[in-house]
């Protein structure tokens, strides 16, 4: 089977941090784009962090620049979202994805990312 595992979530205080991981079974995440994605409850889903097939590339929300980095490895199959300094507005659940073009295209809708994770919660306390 074809699945994403997100792990890493949890409850933190404010100026926290916590690592997400993304693990890839069944396929070579290597081969894609990895994008991470948020939704917090009553809003729609946004997009956080994606890291391009080489590594050449990296896009943040402007919410979280600074704060968030989005790492691969790919001898482990694995990515991962590092989250420092953690605020109440990151509370979402977050869900990572693969982009089958490797370049993040579609990144900005989440257009173009065909497998997702079910989902990790963070939740933030002030």
């Amino acid at each position: 089977d074809v699945q994403l595992q997100a792990s890493g979530g949890g409850l933190v205080q404010a100026g926290g941090s916590l690592r997400l991981s993304c693990a890839a079974s069944g396929f070579t995440l290597g081969d894609y784009a990895i994008g991470w994605f948020r939704q917090a409850p009553g809003k729609e889903r946004e997009r956080v962090s994606c890291i391009s097939i080489s590594d050449s590339t990296r896009y943040y929300a402007d919410s979280v620049k600074g704060r968030f980095t989005i790492s691969r490895d790919n001898a482990k199959n694995t990515a991962y979202l590092q989250m420092n300094n953690l605020k109440p507005e990151d509370t979402a659940v977050y869900y990572c994805a693969t982009e089958i073009f490797g370049k993040c295209i579609g990144y900005e809708s989440g257009s173009n990312f065909k497998t997702w994770g079910q989902g990790t919660q963070v939740t933030v306390s002030s």
